[in-house]
């Protein structure tokens, strides 16, 4: 794959993605010392980024793959993703989620008339129960991350970033499967090869920043952490072998690191990230002081959250904030 593969993705991508907005706050850019500009995904069809891959996957199957329907495994992005495409495309979608996938992406599922699948997280291995659904039904796997038009597909976000803001020095993307991080270095590499692309996700789910470190995959226990969209515990291959050569480097952010992001995200910006989509913010926080002087770009990947859970983790992080302020006026 090569720059030219986003490229041909936003040819068919922009007919029915949301162009989402690059957003600033004079307020946040004080508080870090440079202009940032976040890519607020969570207003892209199905609430997050993975309608654009979804969406170009299925646009560029065949009309017999688009007779029979299509299947995916996910944490429920991708899975509203795919809905979503196959609502566009007069095609049907089943769905393979985690059976403590949160509350308001199932509900959503059910609004889209997707076919709904569950599987144990701890117990079960996913990817093999869906290539076993597929090969008995005869539907066509969409996987979240590992393939070509996906990947594609999730690179046009930051070709999109790039052309907005021309002088960004470096884009901060959530890390998962791979699957962004894949389409933004490639993206990187065909706008502008100097652009430094730096991954972040979880401490507690770090295969993808082990796994570039030693090289080679690195399979890690199912991860517990509060951003559910990134509770891998293995890079997808394809996008591995993308990110390893390019990405400038992956971090890791805490728990509390998240939550305070997503609180950020809520004052600075008017934006309801779930705690998957505020991991780059919280990257950024981290390691701001390291980047060279100019514009960053963070990628705010999703909001479909899930509003008790939201609310308690906004109200912890607003209540350690103040409580951090007070003790520096003391």
């Amino acid at each position: 794959m090569t720059s030219a593969s986003v490229l041909m993705a936003m040819e068919l991508v922009r007919r029915s993605a949301v162009r989402t907005p690059m957003v600033s706050s004079a307020v946040f850019d004080s508080l870090v010392g440079r202009s940032v500009w976040v890519k607020d995904e969570t207003k892209q069809v199905g609430g997050s980024f993975k309608f654009r891959g979804a969406y170009y996957a299925v646009a560029t199957s065949t009309s017999d793959q688009r007779a029979a329907g299509f299947i995916a495994g996910s944490s429920g992005n991708h899975a509203l993703a795919l809905a979503h495409a196959a609502l566009h495309h007069t095609t049907s979608a089943t769905v393979v989620i985690p059976s403590d996938a949160p509350a308001s992406k199932r509900d959503a599922l059910d609004a889209l008339d997707a076919q709904i699948i569950t599987y144990d997280r701890h117990r079960d291995h996913r990817d093999a129960l869906v290539q076993q659904i597929a090969h008995r039904t005869g539907w066509t796997v969409i996987p979240s991350s590992n393939h070509h038009a996906v990947i594609a597909g999730a690179g046009t976000v930051a070709w999109e970033m790039m052309q907005e803001v021309p002088d960004l020095i470096a884009l901060v993307v959530p890390v998962g499967g791979g699957g962004l991080a894949a389409g933004s270095v490639l993206a990187a590499m065909g706008h502008n090869p100097q652009l430094r692309v730096i991954g972040v996700e979880p401490a507690t789910a770090n295969d993808m920043h082990r796994s570039v470190r030693a090289g080679r995959l690195m399979p890690i226990p199912p991860p517990d952490t509060i951003a559910d969209g990134l509770r891998h515990t293995e890079p997808a291959r394809l996008p591995f072998e993308i990110i390893k050569p390019l990405i400038h480097d992956v971090v890791t952010v805490s728990e509390s690191a998240i939550a305070g992001a997503m609180a950020h995200l809520w004052r600075h910006y008017s934006t309801a990230a779930e705690p998957s989509g505020a991991v780059a913010l919280a990257g950024l926080l981290q390691c701001v002081d390291r980047l060279p002087d100019g514009p960053v770009g963070v990628v705010v990947s999703g909001g479909n959250v899930d509003w008790p859970s939201y609310r308690t983790l906004l109200d912890a992080a607003m209540e350690t904030e103040r409580n951090t302020h007070a003790a520096v006026l003391r």
